[in-house]
């Protein structure tokens, strides 16, 4: 009883987030992608093949298709990361027979089939992979390139996989047109996972090169509450040597930033550069990165 309510304490909330997900990834292949011949990515699009040519169950084959992946991601992952990729796969499975047990098509329209259903496709995904989790497939495949290769977000690594899919449909039944649908599908889908996992890019990094940089940097500090580095520069010019102050902050924080330069030093000189991910204190937490 004990295990079982520690269990529910720290993986309960996680366990019903992947399940979620897998709710809105099997609604978005049976009520938008599929009835609209809108092949999916991975192995739920070689099943979908297979459902078209041979009329085997989607899930099922699915699921058949995902042993030898998760023989070979025990070893390179752990447990928790089975066990979570086994509810995600399953779960989604599942989702997608019974969902297409009520043949229920939300569209006709293949254009907002493919946008919507890519939506749906990405929000579910997205949370599966929040837990720490994939829905097996090409997902775990993912997972092992995003190891080698951690400069290549999660969304796109799938976007890639998926590709070969898509052209093998459209070969073999001739739909080039669904599989052009089906790339604008990937793309919302790969979109939103990446937003889920990694978030908006709202941070900026600043360079200020200016004749005041100790008191700037103290005064970004007090007002801003943000940390403030000093690198050493050289005029290629002039020859002079200068500080310049490197700081991170979030982009809503940009104007403030602005005055704070201006009113200490007019002449100063400020660089601004979008962000994608600023790990530590206020910003994301480094420990947590996949």
């Amino acid at each position: 009883m004990d295990k079982v309510k520690r269990f529910l304490k720290t993986d309960g909330k996680a366990v019903a987030v992947n399940l979620i997900g897998c709710a809105v990834a099997g609604m978005s292949f049976s009520f938008f992608t599929y009835p609209n011949s809108i092949v999916s990515g991975g192995l739920t699009g070689i099943a979908q093949i297979l459902n078209l040519l041979l009329g085997l169950p989607v899930g099922v084959m699915i699921m058949v298709m995902n042993v030898p992946l998760f023989i070979m991601a025990w070893k390179k992952f752990g447990l928790r990361f089975i066990i979570y990729s086994l509810i995600g796969m399953v779960g989604s499975s599942v989702a997608i027979d019974l969902f297409n047990l009520l043949h229920i098509a939300l569209t006709n329209d293949i254009l907002l089939a493919a946008v919507y259903g890519g939506l749906l496709k990405g929000l579910g995904y997205g949370l599966i992979f929040t837990t720490g989790g994939t829905s097996g497939g090409t997902d775990i495949l993912s997972r092992l390139l995003r190891r080698k290769y951690a400069y290549i977000q999660l969304g796109t690594i799938g976007l890639v996989l998926d590709v070969v899919v898509v052209a093998a449909f459209a070969i073999i039944f001739r739909r080039f047109d669904a599989a052009m649908y089906t790339i604008i599908t990937m793309f919302v889908s790969s979109r939103v996972v990446n937003l889920l996992l990694y978030g908006t890019a709202n941070s900026s990094i600043c360079y200020i090169v200016t004749v005041h940089p100790h008191d700037i940097a103290r005064t970004i500090g007090d007002r801003l509450r943000r940390g403030a580095t000093l690198l050493k520069g050289e005029g290629a010019y002039s020859g002079e040597e200068r500080d310049v102050v490197l700081c991170a902050v979030k982009r809503s924080q940009i104007p403030a930033l602005k005055k704070i330069v201006s009113d200490m030093d007019a002449n100063a000189f400020v660089i601004v550069t979008q962000s994608h991910e600023v790990f530590g204190k206020n910003f994301q937490d480094i420990v947590k990165v996949d």
